[in-house]
This record gives C-alpha cells, structure tokens and sequence, in this order.
C-alpha cells in the first residue's frame, strides 16, 4: 500500500504490515528491498532512475535495463555476475583480482560461499567488527567491471579493492603499499560504460577517482598502521592497461603521463563503483618495479619478497577493518 511519496522516496506499508522507506538509492540496490518493494517504488517514483552520471554518459540503470529487455531479472543479472543471490553479499566488500583470503589471514575466519570452481570466488569473512565479503574477481579490467555493476544489485555500500601494482618510480620498493590518488584509463573494458556511444569520444587517458571520503579514511589508516610497523607508503598516480607482456614497449609514453605505478582494474573499478552508487577505494602491494629491473620474473631478492609478505600479512588487514569500521 502506497503511504507516502514524494520526489526522493516512498513510504510503503508491505503485506507483511511493515513500514519500508524506498529511495531512487535503493532503486539502484534492489537486492536492499524486498522484491514486492522493489517493484512498486518502480511504478510511483518519478523521473530516470540512474547513477548519477554526466549528461551524455552511460548510466547504471541503462546498463541493466539493457540486460533487462532480453528477459533477465535482477536477481539473475546478480547470480550470473557473482554466483550469488543478493542477499548473500554484505554492506562492505574487498575485491581482489588474485589474492585469496589466506594472504590477508588477519582479517578473520574466512568461509567460502562459492563453488571450487567458480569464476568468481566468494568468502564470508568472520572479522572482530562483523561480516564481510570477499570477492575474488580474476584478472583484467571486463571481469573486474561486470563484478562492480554487479554488486550494484545487492547491498554493498563500500568497497575496497587490495592488490597488486607495479611500480614505475625508483623511490618506490617491493613490497611497499601504494594508494592510489586516481587511476588513467588505459583499458578497453572502461568504453562500454563511459558513455552511451559506444562508436563515440574515446575515454582512454581520462582520469577515473576513488571515492574521496573512503579515500581520506584509508589514508590516515594506513598512515597510522605503517608508522607502527615501520613500513613504507605512497600516494599513486596509477594507469590501468590490459596487458603484461605489451606493456613494456610503452613504458615511456605511461611515464609521460605522470604514472608512478601501473596494474589492470581500478580505473573501470572506480568508474563503475560511481555509477553504481558504491564508494570505493584502493590499496595496492608493490609487486615489481621497471625501474629497477625488478620484474615478476626475476630481479627480486628473497628479503624484498620476504618484506612484502610481512606487509601483506601485517598491515594490510589492520588497513582494511579499521577503514570499514570507520566508513560505517
């Protein structure tokens, strides 16, 4: 039954005689309402439903009104992305490319809710302040993108992304922590949701953001944690690219840019994050540096590598619980 509407939300009285308050935020959530909620917020509030995107951009809601017209429901378009329902999911999200919950260890008990084989594999993890989730993606920007639109279908208001980077400035060390300040778009995933012609001006260069709150909080976090553990941190000025092996041919053009460490995710991250109406930031371990000719392969010495295991282990969870914690 309809109470209450005005043009930011609609009161609703459910079959069940409970009250729920639906905003244009929840309509972008649906996995934050009921199913009966969801659907009638649809028929009474006014005006485009997006997020909140620049006139001429891509917004969320036509990503999945587009998935929509060929027969999909919400809960679908969220299964096939996650392997999860909705409700599965919670409010605060790490999402990694490779890392699994073992090298962060200190974050919690972790519980897997995925399949072994999945693509894409999911932890419940059981920390000191409460439940996260921990959602590891694959690598390269397409399924990292499709994982954030994604998680627009659930709960997920903060998100963090830890990994790894490689860095493009000597003063940089393995193993250090890096966070970065933006992200230039340097991958192809990014043109599918930059803007509404696909054939149109090309977002390569443009710069993507983290969200500056959650940004502030990890930065005063991870200044804390690393004085007490005498660890080294920096500021990025990151690009997203799509390859590992081609990349090395245009390290000079990367560098002109005025990039400092370079990995696959973040700038399609941040920008889908936005669209979806979930903050999101970053936190990277320094994996290489073609500066200094440490690369994956070789170059690396056991105790740079030791180093860096020790800042994964140590800081990286105190990082991520004290931010969530803050960011509620």
């Amino acid at each position: 039954k309809k109470i209450k509407n005005n043009t930011n939300k609609l009161t609703l009285r459910l079959p069940s005689g409970n009250m729920k308050q639906i905003t244009k935020k929840d309509m972008i959530y649906p996995g934050g309402c009921s199913e009966i909620a969801f659907r009638l917020a649809k028929s009474y509030l006014p005006g485009p439903l997006s997020g909140g995107t620049k006139e001429g951009h891509m917004d969320y809601q036509t990503i999945i009104n587009g998935m929509k017209r060929f027969g999909s429901t919400e809960t679908e378009i969220c299964v096939r992305g996650l392997g999860l329902l909705p409700e599965q999911i919670h409010e605060h999200v790490i999402l990694a490319p490779w890392w699994d919950p073992s090298v962060l260890s200190g974050l919690g008990e972790a519980v897997r809710l995925s399949e072994p084989d999945a693509s894409v594999q999911i932890w419940d993890i059981q920390s000191k302040d409460g439940v996260l989730t921990f959602i590891k993606t694959g690598m390269g920007a397409p399924v990292f993108m499709d994982v954030v639109l994604s998680l627009g279908m659930t709960c997920c208001k903060k998100i963090l992304f830890v990994g790894s980077v490689g860095a493009l400035d000597p003063a940089i060390g393995i193993g250090d922590i890096v966070i970065p300040e933006y992200s230039i778009c340097g991958d192809g995933a990014s043109r599918y949701i930059a803007s509404g012609d696909l054939a149109g001006k090309d977002c390569w260069g443009e710069k993507t953001y983290p969200d500056p709150g959650l940004l502030q909080i990890v930065k005063e976090e991870t200044e804390q944690v690393c004085r007490q553990h005498e660890i080294r941190w920096h500021l990025g000025k990151n690009i997203s690219i799509d390859t590992i092996s081609a990349q090395f041919a245009h390290i000079d053009t990367i560098v002109k840019l005025g990039c400092n460490v370079v990995e696959m995710e973040t700038s399609v991250g941040f920008r889908a994050a936005k669209m979806a109406g979930i903050s999101m930031a970053a936190v990277f371990s320094v994996s290489d540096n073609t500066m200094k000719n440490k690369s994956l392969v070789s170059g690396r010495t056991q105790e740079e590598k030791n180093y860096r295991a020790f800042v994964r282990r140590t800081a990286f969870p105190e990082i991520i619980l004290r931010s969530f914690q803050r960011a509620f």
